[in-house]
């Protein structure tokens, strides 16, 4: 069972690896609230919130990064980033709904699934699609088990932590 978990694991982690522009365009919206003295908020709902943790006090630390406060004090300097399971969660897209009417750019990370219309994906700045829609693997029973969206939200973390540091060394070395 962990040989399939590991695979399929790897091809969720490879697809995310090939939406770079996603990351990228990430990583520069987070920049804009680094160099213009502003903040980057996070804010992951259900188990998301490990990513919140790793984000906050993990050794790659997002500069400038503070949890969500209360929605009244960011400003349009500051840019949040969304973590939750699906696109569709009411919670995220009632916060998402909140940022637009303020005018706050802001990164969401979900999965979308097939059959929605609209959520998160469509409010969001920028998104990028976990693709985690199901448990990984099979049992006897026919179910899938091992639904990892913590595991591959924190691989999109890092990708947009690690894309955000070398454009900040960029930019100092410029």
């Amino acid at each position: 069972m962990l040989k399939i978990f590991s695979t399929q694991l790897s091809g969720l982690f490879k697809a995310i690896s090939q939406d770079e522009y996603a990351i990228e365009d990430a990583a520069r919206l987070l920049a804009q609230a680094v160099i213009s003295d502003g903040h980057i908020y996070i804010h992951g709902f259900k188990e998301m919130k490990g990513v919140v943790a790793e984000a906050l006090e993990g050794t790659d630390a997002l500069p400038h990064c503070k949890a969500m406060p209360d929605i009244e004090q960011i400003s349009s300097v500051d840019r949040v980033l969304l973590f939750t399971r699906n696109s569709d969660d009411q919670e995220a897209l009632a916060l998402a709904e909140k940022l637009e009417e303020l005018n706050i750019p802001f990164i969401g990370v979900s999965t979308v699934h097939d059959e929605m219309k609209t959520g998160l994906h469509d409010l969001a700045h920028i998104h990028i699609n976990l693709n985690v829609k199901r448990g990984l693997v099979p049992t006897e029973t026919g179910e899938r088990v091992g639904y990892p969206s913590l595991l591959v939200a924190l691989f999109t973390y890092h990708g947009i932590q690690l894309t955000l540091s070398e454009l900040l060394e960029e930019i100092a070395d410029y």
